[in-house]
């Protein structure tokens, strides 16, 4: 099943290339907004599963193209992303000491969103593209042969970078840099999370493409050492983190799409009001010329002198 909101945030199942409005199938969970209304949908979805494949069996549907897609978790109590969790295509050694970080619930954006580049000295803005887990139940001390039965779904996210700043926080936490979407697919739905395909364009030109077989922390042991520092709430995303040979810069007026196998592709517009500019070489072209770090800045405020 894809979970997604539209238009005004009702809530609605993708049926091929409609949505089905399921509104008045959960209008009885008690919630004062769409994040608490899914996160309690997600919680009692054993009672309501059976009513939700009954109205979307009978229902007509919109046209998708014709709904304004919103993000599927509009506002997640935590959002937990792995740091560096993949093995770069074997040039690791040895995975890095397990570790993660956190974004803030107001940094969510969807489908057809803008991520806006701030006005500060990042040296670089780069978009991550990641497998997200949606938590299912409460979650504490879970042993890494349970975890999996803690997941109730699976998203596309893009972990956005202001690379270069310091303290950490501002570097990963601003608004907007957490894309998800474009709609939630249940657990049942992916049949093994670790071989995905991840593959994220900008503007046309694929730049990330690698395999979710890659992750070095993978995702029971993931759940477990997260759920062992603070529980996690039915609707919680554990974003898994990345390969980052293929990272590039975002720049204004880009379209970034990301497409992790069988989670749909989830699309953003970037906007820099200052315009800057960088090459368009990867990491890995960087690497392959012999040269070191992210490519520099090359116009625009904060140019180095």
């Amino acid at each position: 099943m894809k979970l997604l909101f539209f238009d005004d945030f009702k809530l609605g199942v993708l049926k091929d290339e409609s949505v089905v409005d399921i509104s008045d199938v959960v209008k009885d969970i008690p919630h004062t907004e769409p994040g608490n209304l899914i996160s309690g949908l997600i919680a009692q979805f054993s009672d309501y599963q059976g009513r939700v494949e009954s109205a979307v069996a009978q229902g007509q549907g919109t046209p998708v193209s014709q709904v304004r897609i919103r993000p599927p978790l509009p506002k997640p109590n935590n959002i937990v992303c792995m740091a560096v969790n993949y093995m770069e295509d074997g040039t690791r050694d040895a995975p890095a000491p397990i570790n993660a970080f956190q974004k803030s619930p107001n940094s969510v954006i969807g489908q057809g969103d803008t991520m806006v580049l701030p006005d500060m000295p990042a040296t670089i803005f780069e978009g991550e593209a990641e497998l997200a887990l949606v938590i299912g139940k409460h979650a504490s001390y879970v042993s890494e042969e349970e975890a999996m039965s803690y997941i109730f779904g699976y998203l596309n996210f893009i972990d956005g970078s202001a690379r270069g700043v310091q303290p950490f926080y501002q570097m990963k936490a601003r608004g907007t840099f957490a894309p998800m979407g474009p709609y939630l697919v249940t657990a049942d739905e992916v049949a093994d999370p670790q071989k995905l395909q991840v593959k994220l364009w900008v503007n046309g030109d694929l730049k990330q493409n690698y395999n979710t077989d890659d992750m070095a922390h993978k995702i029971p042991r993931v759940i477990s050492w997260i759920s062992s520092i603070h529980p996690l709430e039915p609707g919680d995303v554990i974003a898994t983190g990345t390969n980052h040979r293929g990272l590039s810069a975002f720049q204004d007026g880009d379209l970034v799409e990301l497409e992790t196998e069988g989670l749909g592709r989830l699309s953003v517009h970037i906007q820099d009001d200052l315009k800057r500019k960088w090459s368009r070489e990867t990491r890995l072209d960087r690497q392959e010329k012999g040269l070191e770090g992210t490519t520099p800045q090359l116009e625009g405020k904060y140019t180095p002198a």
